[in-house]
């Protein structure tokens, strides 16, 4: 129960952080940021949860490093996805 209240405030923590971050973000680049302000709002939130993970402790059993893992493969898509969006104008 405990782990679970521990767990449950982490969370808040993080995303009471990232709200205060997102005051601040600026935009993946100035395209994307025009056409599509969530994209690029949520590649700063990766960018702000990737940095949080990599402070926290790695005593985890290899959760952490996991979470990394999905992060990064989250701002690669995003990534891709702007590649896409310049290449197909108009979709």
């Amino acid at each position: 129960m405990r782990s679970k209240i521990t767990a449950a405030f982490s969370v808040a923590i993080v995303l009471t952080g990232l709200s205060f971050y997102t005051l601040g973000v600026h935009a993946q680049n100035q395209h994307m940021g025009r056409k599509e302000p969530h994209m690029s709002a949520a590649f700063g939130h990766l960018e702000q949860a990737k940095g949080e993970l990599e402070k926290a402790a790695a005593n985890k059993g290899g959760h952490r490093e996991r979470a990394i893992q999905f992060v990064d493969q989250a701002m690669k898509e995003i990534r891709e996805g702007e590649r896409y969006d310049l290449q197909h104008p108009g979709l």
